[in-house]
């Protein structure tokens, strides 16, 4: 009887440890092509609360990215082109990973106009499972996630993924 009590014990808790790992596992797999691009909210520069949700209905481009990533310097200037390009069909939010006053400085240097937005908490990046700098996503206008490029982004792929 004590056997087969230390048995289930013993089976109860690979169970558990089953279970945990697994749900390690689902929380750092990539968020897929095709799947439901999680909402969230975070300030812009301006202090202003903007929600992924607000942009239901139109094409969104996600971009996380940091002051101090060198291929996200490279990228800055053709999201910007294609800002000036395309504003007025896809939204471009650039969620940034940075303190705000390196952030405000950068932008102001560099002459960005598209929306930045502050994750100071490192909230939506883990949300997004981001795990290297800079990731887009391309969300349509239902909220489906239909593109990802990890890297710096010549502005043909930018083009292309807004189709």
């Amino acid at each position: 009887m004590v056997k087969k009590i230390i048995l289930l014990i013993g089976l109860c808790f690979l169970y558990a440890v089953s279970l945990e790992q697994n749900t390690i596992a689902a929380k750092s797999q990539p968020l897929e092509i095709g799947a439901k691009a999680p909402d969230f909210s975070l300030r812009n520069l301006k202090g202003e609360i903007i929600k992924l949700s607000d942009f239901k209905g139109k094409k969104v481009m996600l971009n996380f990215w940091a002051t101090w990533c060198p291929p996200c310097k490279q990228e800055m200037p053709a999201i910007q082109q294609f800002f000036e390009e395309k504003g007025k069909d896809v939204v471009i939010l650039a969620v940034n990973i940075d303190g705000a006053e390196d952030v405000i400085e950068f932008v102001q240097s560099k002459k960005i106009t598209f929306s930045i937005l502050l994750d100071e908490n490192n909230r939506v990046n883990e949300q997004y499972k981001v795990v290297t700098i800079p990731t887009t996503f391309f969300i349509d206008e239902k909220g489906i996630i239909q593109h990802k490029f990890y890297s710096a982004m010549p502005i043909e792929i930018m083009r292309e993924f807004s189709k």
